[in-house]
Parts: C-alpha cells; sequence; structure tokens
C-alpha cells in the first residue's frame, strides 16, 4: 500500500499548552491490532474445581428438560393422597409428629401389590424430596424444606424400602424383554426407575452436603447413612455394586430402558460419600503417612494448585502465519501513516521524510516486555540474552512458533528513543513470590541409579542398592548426593510394595496380613470379580457420550431417558430437545470422569496394587485413546458450550413463573464465561490419563504413538491454571521422545512446564540427552505388572491361599471332638439319614488294612 493513498484523520483540538496535538498512526490499524489479538488471546477462567459444583447445579441436572411435566404430575399425585390425611392443612404446617405419621402411610401403602398403586405413592415420596415446592415462595424455601424432608424419609426407613422397589425394577425380565424387542425406547419406558433413583439421588446428596445450621441428630444421622451405604447390608454387597450391576446389564444390551445418567449420577455420589472427596483423600493420605512413620509432604497440593496462575496459551501455526502477514503489513502501513502525519507541518519533502522515518523505526525500542508465560516474574530460564534480536527477524523460525509480537505490532507511539528504562519495574516483584510452586522430589531408585552411575564411571564396580556407601568418589558427588537426599521423598505406594515382596517371600514367617475393612477395600473385594466388566461398561457410556463420537448402528443408546414420547414437530421444540440432549451427555461425562478417579485415588491410597489392576483394566479397554479422542476436539467451545436453560433449571421452574421461550433465547443461552461441568470434566479426564502413564515407560509411549502432543497443546488455549497444569504433566514426561526440533519449536511451552510441574532433581526431562534405549516391550512390561497384580489378589483374597502350608490334624480325638454346625432340620431327621448313609451302606472293613 502506498503512502499516497493512506488518509490519518488529523486531530485539529489544542491542548492545555495551546500547542497541536500529533495524531497517532497507530489509531489506523487499530481494528488490525484488534483481530490479531482475539485470535491469540482467550479470557482467564475463574473456576474453582472441587468434588461437585453447587448443590443447586448438581440437583437440577438430575432432570432432563423433557421430565418438567412430570414436577406437576408428582405435586398432584402428593396432594390427592394428603387431602384425605390431613383435611385442610399444608405439609409446612403440620407439626414433626404429623409428618411422621403421614410419611409412615406412604411407607405402609409402597409395599401393595398394585404396581400403579406403588407410583403414585412413590411419586407423593417424590414431590416430598423435591420440597413441596407448590407451598414455597423461593428456591430457598425449596432447598429447606427438601432437606428437611429428606432426614425425615431416611429417619423413617424409606430408603430402604426404596431399595427393595428398585432390586424388583432391575430384576423385571418383563419389562427388559420388552425394551429389547422395541424399536424406540423412550422416557414413558423408564418411569417406575427414574422416580425410584431421583428418590435416591435426593436422599444421597442431600444428605452428603453438610451445611453449618445441621441439627446434632441430622449429623449422627449423616454418618450412619454413610456407613450404611460403605457396608456390605444390601445381599451382602455395598449399595455401589448394585448401580455397578444396572451399568453392566445395560451395556449388555439386556436392559436397554435403564436411565444411564440418574444411575451413574447415583452411581458417583455414592462412592463421594462414603469414600470421600479430595480433601479427605488428602487428609487420609497425611494420616497414612503419619501410621507409616513417614515425613509430612512437602506441601498441601490443593492449595498450590488453587494459588497458581494460568498461562497465556502458544499460538497456532495458522494464527502465527496470520500474525506475520500483518505484522508486515502494520510496518508499511504506520511508516506511511507517520509521514503523511508530518507532512503538513514540515518544511521537508516526502521522500526525505520517507526515508527518515524508516531509519527511525529501525532502532530498537526499549520496551517494558512482560511474558505472559512468566508466573512468578521470573526470566525465562530458556532464553538467552539476544532473544532481543531474534524476535525482530521475521524468518526466525523460533520467535515466530513461540508467538512472540514484534515490537512494531506493539501499542506504542514511534519517537527517538529515550533512556532505557529497567526490563521489568520493580513494583511489579513485590506482589508474586519467587521460586518454584512445587518442592522438589527424588525417588530411592533415582539416588540408587545417580550412585550406580557414578561407581562405574569413577571405580569401576557398584555396590547394588547401598546409598550409604561413598567411598572413592570425589567430593561434588557427596554434595550431589546429599542434595539429593534432602529431597527424598518416599510415597505410600513404595511402602505397600516394599511389604508385599516381603510377605510374598515369608508367608510363615511374618503370618497373615491385617486388613483394615474400610469402606474402600470392601468395595474392592466387591468388584474384584466383575472388574474388568464395570471398566468396559463406563468407558463404552464415555465413548457414547463423548462429542467426537459418531454415531453407529451397533452403539449403546444413552438417550433413552431424554427421548419424549412424541417427538418434536416445530423448530423450537427441536432446538430444545438438541440443546437436552447435548447437555445429557455432557452430564454423562462429568458423572462418568469424576467416577473412574475417585476410584482410582482411593484404591491407590488404600493399595496400589488395587490401583493398578483398575489401570491396567482400563489401558487394555483403550482408555488412553479414548480421551485423546475426547480432546481432539474444539476444546475451548466444548468448555464454553451453552447447553442449558436456566428457566427450565430446578427448581428456577418450579417456583417462577415460566416466560414464553423463543429461538432467540435458546440460542443466547445463559451468560456464564464457561460451563462448569465441561471444565471439571476435562480436568478429570486429564488427571485420570496422568495417574494411567506416570512411570510406565510403555504407556508413555503410547501417548507418543498416538500423537498426543498436538492435541494436548491445543488444550493449553484454556486460560486455567489447574487444567494447564496436568496438560504440562503429560507434555513433559513425553518431551524427550518428540525430538530435538519439537522442543526447539515450543520453547514457551517448554518454559510452562519448567515453572508450573514439579521437578525430578535428576529428570534430564528438558534436554533428552539419556533417551531412554529400553526397547518399547508393552506386553513384557504389562505382564510383570499383571503377574505382581495377581499374586496379591491370591495371597490375600484367595479362600483356600496356602492350601500346601496349611497343617493337617492327626489326632483322632481332636478330629472326633470337633464341633460340626448341622442344620436345623437335621435333628429332625437324623435317623432316617443314619439309615440311609450308614446302616444301608455295606462297609469293606478289609479295605482299610490294605495299602493304596
Amino acid at each position: 500500500m502506498q503512502a499516497e493513498d493512506m488518509e490519518v484523520p488529523i486531530i485539529n483540538n489544542l491542548n492545555d499548552n495551546g500547542d497541536r496535538q500529533r495524531p497517532k498512526g497507530k489509531d489506523v490499524f487499530k481494528d488490525q491490532q484488534k483481530e490479531s489479538e482475539s485470535s491469540m488471546e482467550s479470557p482467564n477462567l475463574e473456576f474453582e474445581y472441587g468434588d461437585t459444583d453447587t448443590l443447586t447445579a448438581e440437583l437440577s441436572e438430575l432432570y432432563s428438560y423433557t421430565e418438567e411435566p412430570e414436577f406437576a404430575l408428582n405435586r398432584d399425585y402428593f396432594e390427592e393422597d394428603f387431602r384425605s390425611h390431613a383435611r385442610g392443612k399444608r405439609w409446612i404446617e403440620l407439626t414433626v409428629d404429623e409428618q411422621r405419621a403421614y410419611v409412615m402411610s406412604l411407607l405402609d401403602a409402597l409395599e401393595v401389590t398394585d404396581r400403579d398403586k406403588r407410583l403414585k405413592v412413590a411419586r407423593a415420596i417424590l414431590y416430598l424430596a423435591q420440597g413441596v415446592f407448590d407451598e414455597c415462595d423461593t428456591e430457598v424455601d425449596v432447598l429447606h424444606w427438601s432437606r428437611h424432608n429428606v432426614f425425615l424419609l431416611y429417619d423413617m426407613g424409606i430408603f430402604t424400602a426404596l431399595l427393595e422397589l428398585l432390586s424388583m425394577e432391575i430384576d423385571n425380565n418383563q419389562a427388559c424383554s420388552s425394551a429389547v424387542r422395541k424399536p424406540a425406547i423412550s422416557l414413558a419406558d423408564s418411569t417406575e426407575l427414574r422416580v425410584l433413583l431421583s428418590i435416591m439421588y435426593l436422599m444421597v446428596e442431600t444428605v452428603r452436603v453438610q451445611t453449618e445450621d445441621d441439627r446434632p441428630e441430622w449429623r449422627a444421622a449423616r454418618e450412619a447413612f454413610k456407613n450404611e451405604l460403605g457396608s456390605p447390608l444390601y445381599n451382602g454387597e455395598p449399595f455401589a455394586l448394585l448401580l455397578f450391576t444396572m451399568v453392566t446389564k445395560f451395556c449388555s444390551m439386556n436392559a436397554p430402558h435403564f436411565p444411564m445418567k440418574k444411575v451413574l449420577l447415583l452411581l458417583w455420589k455414592t462412592i463421594l460419600f462414603t469414600l470421600g472427596g479430595f480433601e479427605e483423600l488428602q487428609e487420609m493420605k497425611v494420616r497414612g503417612r503419619e501410621r507409616l512413620n513417614l515425613p509430612p509432604l512437602p506441601e498441601d497440593s490443593i492449595k498450590v494448585v488453587r494459588a497458581m496462575r494460568a498461562a497465556s496459551p502458544p499460538a497456532s501455526a495458522m494464527e502465527l502465519i496470520e500474525q506475520q502477514q500483518q505484522q508486515k503489513r502494520g510496518r508499511r502501513s504506520r511508516r506511511s501513516a507517520f509521514v503523511d502525519s508530518l507532512e503538513g507541518d514540515s518544511p521537508f519533502p516526502k521522500k526525505q521524510l520517507q526515508s527518515e522515518c524508516s531509519q527511525l523505526c529501525t532502532v530498537q525500542l526499549p520496551l517494558v516486555k512482560q511474558d505472559s508465560l512468566d508466573t512468578y516474574n521470573e526470566r525465562d530460564p530458556f532464553k538467552n540474552d539476544d532473544a532481543r534480536d531474534e524476535e525482530e527477524d521475521p524468518e526466525d523460525t523460533d520467535s515466530g512458533i513461540e508467538g512472540e509480537v514484534d515490537p512494531l505490532d506493539r501499542d506504542v507511539i514511534i519517537q527517538p528513543p529515550p533512556p532505557p528504562p529497567p526490563l521489568r519495574p520493580p513494583t511489579e516483584r513485590v506482589n508474586f513470590p519467587k521460586g518454584l510452586p512445587w518442592a522438589p522430589k527424588v525417588r530411592e531408585k533415582d539416588i540408587e541409579h545417580f550412585l550406580e552411575t557414578s561407581r562405574n564411571k569413577f571405580i569401576g564396580f557398584t555396590l547394588g542398592n547401598d546409598i550409604e556407601t561413598l567411598v572413592g568418589l570425589p567430593r561434588p558427588i557427596h554434595e550431589s548426593v546429599k542434595t539429593l537426599k534432602q529431597h527424598k521423598y518416599v510415597s505410600i505406594a513404595e511402602v505397600q510394595i516394599k511389604r508385599e515382596d516381603e510377605l510374598q517371600q515369608c508367608p510363615l514367617t511374618l503370618g497373615e496380613e491385617e486388613v483394615e475393612d474400610t469402606p474402600t477395600e470392601m468395595l474392592y473385594l466387591g468388584m474384584l470379580p466383575n472388574l474388568s466388566q464395570y471398566v468396559i461398561a463406563l468407558l463404552k457410556l464415555l465413548l457414547a457420550a463423548a462429542p467426537t463420537s459418531k454415531a453407529k448402528t451397533d452403539s449403546i443408546n444413552i438417550l433413552a431417558d431424554v427421548l419424549p414420547e412424541e417427538m418434536p414437530i416445530t423448530v423450537l421444540q427441536s432446538m430444545k430437545l438438541g440443546i437436552d440432549v447435548n447437555r445429557h451427555k455432557e452430564i454423562i461425562v462429568k458423572a462418568i470422569s469424576a467416577l473412574l478417579l475417585l476410584l482410582l485415588k482411593h484404591f491407590k491410597l488404600n493399595h496400589v496394587y488395587q490401583f493398578e489392576i483398575v489401570s491396567q483394566h482400563l489401558v487394555f479397554a483403550n482408555c488412553i485413546p479414548l480421551i485423546l479422542k475426547f480432546f481432539n476436539q474444539n476444546i475451548m467451545s466444548y468448555i464454553s458450550a451453552k447447553n442449558s436453560i436456566c428457566v427450565l433449571d430446578f427448581p428456577h421452574c418450579v417456583v417462577h413463573e415460566m416466560p414464553e421461550l423463543t429461538a432467540e433465547s435458546l440460542e443466547a443461552g445463559d451468560s456464564n464465561q464457561f460451563c462448569w461441568r465441561n471444565l471439571f470434566s476435562c480436568i478429570n479426564l486429564l488427571r485420570i490419563l496422568n495417574k494411567l502413564t506416570k512411570w510406565k515407560h510403555s504407556r508413555t509411549m503410547m501417548l507418543v504413538v498416538f500423537k498426543s502432543a498436538p492435541i494436548l497443546k491445543r488444550a493449553l488455549k484454556v486460560k486455567q491454571a489447574m487444567m494447564q497444569l496436568y496438560v504440562l504433566k503429560l507434555l513433559k514426561i513425553q518431551t524427550k521422545y518428540l525430538g530435538r526440533q519439537w522442543r526447539k519449536s515450543n520453547m514457551k511451552t517448554m518454559s510452562a512446564i519448567y515453572q508450573k510441574v514439579r521437578h525430578r532433581l535428576n529428570d534430564d526431562w528438558a534436554y533428552g540427552n539419556d533417551i531412554d534405549a529400553r526397547p518399547w516391550d508393552f506386553q513384557a512390561e504389562e505382564c510383570a505388572l499383571r503377574e505382581s497384580i495377581e499374586k496379591f489378589n491370591s495371597r490375600r483374597y484367595d479362600k483356600n491361599k496356602n492350601g500346601d502350608f496349611t497343617p493337617v490334624d492327626n489326632c483322632l480325638q481332636s478330629v472326633l471332638g470337633q464341633r460340626v454346625e448341622l442344620p436345623e432340620d437335621f435333628h429332625y431327621s437324623y435317623e432316617m439319614w443314619l439309615e440311609r448313609e450308614v446302616f444301608s451302606q455295606p462297609i469293606q472293613w478289609e479295605g482299610l488294612l490294605q495299602n493304596p
């Protein structure tokens, strides 16, 4: 573009001193600069990670929008029955004793044989659990009465009665067979199950959440309910196993009418309630280390992550190409604009001004530069002193891929260079702590490896696992070992593995291991026989609910509890159903991701081999490529998706008047910056992927083979510190295998890893000089791990364990003196038994004297 073609608006107003203000050439290109920056910048997300969302949000996600008419149905059935018991009174006006009497009458009515009558009573109970909303004026009142009623229902034994009805519905073969034969399953096929599961979910979630104004009897009821759900009181197994059975039955196509979203939500909240959330896990970990006499944790990981700040994401290739083109256009245009602006006041010819201006623009401007990834205001360790020179070279690939902005494209006025200010103002250093967020850790095997290498180099032989003897090693090695030992970290898992090896080697000397009957231990014991089926079923559901999955004819139908009987006929109804279906899938992903993460964390704390068997089942069921497939989408669009209609969310929809829905209001969605459940799901899936691959060479190589680096790098666009941390962890473990060129081209990502991820002192992840020379033998590693797991399960849970070492009682008197438990009916028929089994049987006494 020529300078003569440019028109710069000259501002003719005067300042206080009477001088003419100089026009700013940058104003002309403000729009171009905004376009360039809009693609590079995404907003910081004010997201606080926790066990769950708010109580209101968790309750609203239980219901699909197609279930909205059933709220009025529940109220009608309640009022029809309640009118005959309390004439002229409302529920909230009754005394507690009157309320108890009415709940007892409902409990009796649940035992009738008529299926329709049972359903009406169940709906009346559901209305109570929902907070008798027709008698409330605000959402707070609804939640208050819901809480009051739920504790009342639990105290009267409603949950046990509902459990019996749920078992009946699960075993209802007639309903299962009719659902299998139906070509299209809708909401009506799961009415009874949905009502029962909704009541149970409301009870579990409401009792689980603690509030400051809880009465003492409510706190006692919470502990009793928690122990009841975690104990094998229901047919000899915990309640969660019944729900796992529903999941496997649904995925095997034997019960396609099961409302899977409600089952998964109830299963997740049951595990969360009985085993504990993330903060309880941290407390259990601290207590476990104290029990094993291990040093305390160097920091509270939850607090460290919450204090982190998000980093600006690295630019993508397309954005960098566009940015470079805009920078070139911007340089030419600004110079021309600057010359044109000075033309009116200057006595010099235009060409002379152009040449002088071009010389002026080539001078390095001392700009105050804030590195977006410099979280702790320290200088980037990966940049040398010539970084500014490299940034100005448009042909330098490093500076382009790092996404550095050209100095001429910054928001500055071109003027002769003033005295250079400091690169970083001293005021910026006051606000943030110096240093890295995590204390470095070293494993004992890392110290052993370091000493083995040093001894081979300086002495010529090794001493095995000895980390104390330093004879013959130079002084710097002594200092290195001292530093490594200062940061030595022994995990609970290492202690458990060492103890298990000892028990395997000396089963008679060490005797029986005392296993505490914790809720986690009882859950694992119940899940063990069918563990692989449970894991595969959950991953099938996750695959069906993933937004990147394509509909297939043989895939499972997870929309049975969201599709109405009559399909929509208007555009508005279709839009509403589309939002409902997407929301339904998002909630399923949220429940499964949180459930799997909780299981992995609790099993790892209980015993590392319990964690390893679940991990191995997940890996064998292709969990790693499934999670990568999930992230191979526009992750920013997924996190900012607006698949919710606020006016239809419970309890808003039962308290306020329903406004008229329009296509415009549905398209607009809510005003939230991001969708909490989707960001929560993404972080959970990243944490699961971290747990599966940590310290596993073969699984790390799977990440490399599946080309996960560009997928994960795109996920860094989400400016949320916790999500970025787990993405960077996954990139760190595979960095040394991605090649030098990748590291060279992604120095901003490398810098972010250095600043945010915990350091292992002798891990050369950033350079890859000592790349693992081991062959990638996936089967050998996994088979060795499976062997250790099977030995652990056999020793700890096999009833016929140590059969070869069981002592035999050879004393005739003691054998005959043993008390044998006989059934009650044997006492009435023992004479017949004697006649049949003893007297009528010929005994060959001489056979006892012969050699066998």
